[in-house]
């Protein structure tokens, strides 16, 4: 599977990567799915400290334990479960961050972190404060890099001026492409890497398409698309697209755009990965390709997340 460098790192991630959220705590099933993952040719794992209260990161760290120097792993941090652990709360200090580092190193069973991530970001935070915490812990060796998750383009601006981050990550997608007007093209001058995720958009741009439409998008649509318009595009795109499925229309639609290493998507079967690996191993999008999506689909633009 393809690399592509991370920013102006040393890293080089595949361009396709697991987002390890879904994969559960069945750690045999789970252990599957990583392993079809590492066959297919994916190098870049992605979880966060939040998922299944610390599990993810024991079972991500543990399954990786014997390829370590061969894969790049990416955590975050910023969220604190409470004490009942049916709530969590916002937390981007410099103490807590360098406090969250050691217990999410403890999970995984690593030394390092190859991409430390901020899970989240307001333009509320102590952003400086955030900004020297990562700083310190890449000074110390705990972390190789870092970068944030986020979709507020004010928030993602402030980091791209003021931080050493080598990407973003970002929800974005053909029903989602509030990033291109602000924040592609602002990381893309700043040589700063996108991660994307959400880019089959809750699976209706997966070859099931409106059979994957939960009861609440059937109701309320998705972003700014009603479901009847739903109803009318995605057939329509289906068609358009010829020969090209359109779930691996989706994944290259991302890939399409210079500033995007990887896609990270989730997966809860062997097979799943196995999917997705063919389709971001498929041939690229022409242009003409590219055009017809963007023509096809909204222009649409954050009004909110600022």
């Amino acid at each position: 599977m393809e690399k592509r460098q991370l920013g102006n790192s040393d890293l080089y991630v595949s361009a396709m990567g697991l987002g390890c959220m879904s994969l559960g705590t069945d750690e045999k099933k789970a252990r599957s799915v990583i392993d079809a993952a590492l066959d297919a040719g994916v190098n870049y794992f992605d979880t966060a400290d939040l998922y299944d209260f610390g599990e993810n990161e024991k079972i991500v760290g543990g399954t990786l334990k014997h390829v370590r120097d061969k894969v790049i792993i990416a955590t975050k941090a910023g969220n604190r479960w409470n004490s009942n652990k049916d709530s969590w709360t916002w937390d981007p200090s410099k103490a807590h961050i360098k406090a969250a580092v050691k217990s999410s190193l403890k999970r995984l069973q690593t030394d390092y972190i190859d991409l430390y991530q901020l899970h989240g970001g307001t333009m509320e935070d102590p952003i400086a404060e955030t900004i020297e915490a990562f700083e310190e812990l890449k000074k110390e060796g705990l972390i190789r890099y870092y970068g944030i998750s986020s979709i507020r383009p004010n928030v993602i601006r402030e980091y791209a001026e003021k931080s050493g981050i080598a990407s973003v990550m970002m929800q974005y997608s053909m029903l989602d492409r509030r990033p291109e007007e602000e924040a592609i093209p602002l990381l893309a001058q700043k040589g700063i890497s996108i991660v994307t995720r959400g880019s089959v958009a809750k699976g209706l741009l997966s070859d099931k398409a409106l059979d994957k439409a939960s009861d609440s998008i059937q109701k309320n649509g998705f972003l700014d698309y009603s479901y009847k318009e739903l109803e009318e595009l995605l057939p329509g795109l289906k068609e358009k697209l010829g020969q090209r499925q359109l779930g691996q229309a989706a994944l290259q639609y991302n890939l399409a755009q210079s500033s995007v290493v990887s896609v990270v998507t989730g997966a809860s079967s062997a097979g799943q990965v196995r999917e997705n690996a063919h389709a971001v191993s498929s041939p690229p999008l022409s242009k003409e390709e590219v055009e017809l999506i963007r023509r096809l689909t909204k222009a649409n633009l954050y009004q909110e997340h600022r």
